[in-house]
């Protein structure tokens, strides 16, 4: 059989056993207190939404506009400031000068697919004259963030030329366009719901031509805050490419090829004065009518002044008195 304990041990664990109950106590309130609370919140919110005050305590709604906005400046003021990142649209423009142009065009069109971007158009223009150097144009689109690394690595393909970079603040844009957008849409919803409601034939019409405005308007801010966010979100690179003068002459083409290039362009030459001739030939045939009625006239002027010149000669001269 166990000994009962002794009166020194029963006060030292004495104290243990009253901190264990006390805390068994407390677990089993806070479990009975939090399902209470739980359901009172849920009362008040499901209240507070559908617009009424419970009936035992009701609030005044300036008071609650008071305590609300006291609420919103307490929570402003302790509430840390964030600074938001600026969102800048960036245009980079890079000459370089490469030995072949072609090579060059290939192999920024790999740096380009592995930086995850396009190719929005080239253009290559050949000289006339050997003496020039052959350039071509390249636009590039490539996400913002990859910007740089695609520099450096187009860098690579030669002699850097010129360098240059520009960045376009459009944060004050972005919130001003989100604004708009959603002042629109709290209109749109606004209307819909006067929409709703039945009226006379001029006031649904009237609505629905407000509505349709407001839509518009909602479309055409998407579209631009559409392209402005895709403008940040990807950079513009304008890349040109200059080849150096090659020293050797251009190649000559054989004198048979030459031969038959003159002859080509001389029988070319040939049929169109022939259909030049052939085409003034016909307008002239066209309008011969014309021309015969002018002949005719000038002819029968030229003969009546013919016919009054010789009347006047054969005229007898009266005798001179003495």
């Amino acid at each position: 059989m166990e000994k009962p304990p002794m009166p020194d041990q029963l006060k030292a664990n004495h104290p243990k056993s009253a901190h264990r109950v006390t805390l068994l106590l407390i677990g089993m309130l806070s479990a009975m207190a939090l399902p209470a609370c739980s359901a009172a919140e849920k009362t008040m919110m499901n209240q507070m939404q559908s617009g009424s005050a419970p009936p035992s305590a009701p609030v005044p709604t300036a008071a609650v506009a008071k305590i609300s906005d006291a609420a919103v400046q307490n929570t402003v003021a302790s509430a840390p400031a964030r600074k938001s990142r600026p969102q800048l649209i960036k245009r980079a423009e890079l000459t370089l000068v490469v030995k072949s142009i072609a090579q060059s065009m290939n192999s920024v069109g790999k740096i380009v697919q592995k930086q995850q971007g396009d190719v929005l158009g080239f253009q290559d223009n050949q000289p006339i004259d050997n003496s020039q150097r052959q350039t071509a144009s390249m636009q590039l689109r490539v996400p913002s963030q990859k910007l740089e690394v695609t520099l450096d690595e187009l860098a690579k393909l030669g002699t850097v030329q010129s360098r240059s970079l520009t960045a376009e603040d459009v944060s004050d844009q972005l919130v001003d366009f989100q604004a708009r957008l959603k002042n629109l849409r709290k209109s749109e919803e606004a209307v819909l719901k006067i929409l709703e409601r039945s009226g006379s034939v001029s006031e649904v019409l009237k609505v629905s031509q407000e509505l349709s405005n407001i839509r518009e308007s909602i479309e055409r801010i998407s579209a631009q805050l559409n392209n402005l966010q895709n403008q940040v979100a990807y950079s513009t690179i304008t890349l040109n490419l200059e080849a150096p003068v090659s020293a050797a002459p251009p190649p000559q083409e054989p004198v048979g090829l030459q031969v038959q290039e003159t002859w080509g362009k001389a029988t070319h030459s040939v049929n169109q004065f022939t259909m030049g001739l052939l085409g003034l030939s016909i307008w002239l045939f066209a309008y011969s009518p014309y021309f015969l009625l002018i002949a005719a006239a000038v002819y029968g002027y030229r003969k009546l002044q013919q016919q009054k010149s010789h009347r006047s000669e054969q005229k007898p001269e009266l005798p001179h008195s003495s």
